[in-house]
């Protein structure tokens, strides 16, 4: 019975990862041919463009540029299916929040790229402080995606316990010690972290760049522990060390070795990432809720006085 759940949800995984792959690949064809016509527009002066061929379609008010607007718009609005999700129940249960977060993330990065292509670059008035305020909701949930991969989840986040955690962290260590390639002295630098007292004197800030520096520096130090056992081609070929090998034993290790330093560190710096996530969502709503109200006052004035 076990086996045949874990099937099913590897089965639900890999088709979620197929729709993205899927997902992402459309928008970027789509977003790359835009970008590909319209560029020699874009290219172009304020003044020249009146007479450019292109005029007609490029504008904001085009044919193509009012479309991309529309279309931007439609983008941005369904990233609130994302908050609005948690407030409805019949639509909570459909799917994984992990799988919706991902789609929030690519309509969020997608988003300002189509609203960019819509503005024909023209980035002034009251459409250019949107635009603006837009980017700013668009970095901050890049930060907040960041901030929800670094929040150990055993199972969902209602249900997260450090309990959980401190199970995983001896599986973990337990799969560590039963290895044999790497010793202690090496994988030492990869468990190397600062002290509670070190992590509680830190401000937010402090706390996000000291796990951004830890999660960067982590790849690193894996390939220099699998460097040790590869030959000049096996490095060539990983890049460094910075790719997986062929050799399965010594990747096993490595992925124990590499767990426990991650849940490691989540587990040492959870109270301040959990701070950050409230602070994080303090931030990121206004901006999103005032851009939609600088966008239907943009629409209505388009409307009312035209556009250029």
């Amino acid at each position: 019975m076990g086996s045949v759940a874990a099937a099913f949800s590897f089965d639900l995984a890999a088709r979620h990862r197929l729709r993205l792959r899927l997902a992402w690949t459309g928008m970027l064809l789509f977003l790359f041919s835009t970008l590909y016509y319209g560029l020699p527009y874009y290219l172009l002066d304020s003044e020249q463009r009146g007479g450019s061929p292109l005029n007609a379609a490029m504008r904001p008010s085009g044919s193509i540029g009012i479309r991309l607007g529309f279309l931007g718009l439609g983008i941005f609005l369904l990233l609130f299916l994302y908050p609005i999700r948690k407030r409805w129940p019949w639509l909570g249960r459909k799917g994984k929040t992990k799988h919706w977060l991902d789609f929030h993330v690519l309509l969020g990065v997608s988003a300002p790229i189509v609203i960019t292509l819509h503005s024909s670059f023209k980035l002034r008035g009251l459409a250019g402080l949107a635009y603006w305020i837009m980017m700013a909701v668009a970095l901050s949930g890049v930060v907040g995606r960041y901030l929800f991969s670094q929040i150990p989840r055993s199972m969902t986040t209602a249900e997260l316990s450090f309990q959980d955690m401190e199970e995983q962290l001896t599986r973990f260590s337990a799969q560590m010690r039963s290895q044999s390639l790497l010793s202690e002295a090496e994988i030492a630098p990869l468990l190397r972290l600062p002290s509670r007292e070190e992590v509680d004197a830190l401000s937010l800030m402090g706390a996000l760049w000291r796990i951004l520096q830890l999660d960067l520096t982590r790849p690193f130090q894996v390939a220099v522990l699998r460097r040790r056992f590869l030959t000049a081609g096996g490095q060539l070929l990983t890049l460094g060390g910075l790719l997986p090998s062929p050799n399965a034993e010594l990747e096993g290790a490595i992925a124990a070795v590499r767990a426990q330093s991650w849940l490691s560190t989540k587990m040492l710096f959870l109270s301040r990432l959990q701070e950050l996530f409230r602070l994080w969502h303090v931030v990121h709503r206004p901006f999103s809720y005032s851009f939609v109200v600088l966008v239907i006052v943009h629409i209505t004035v388009a409307m009312l006085f035209g556009y250029y």
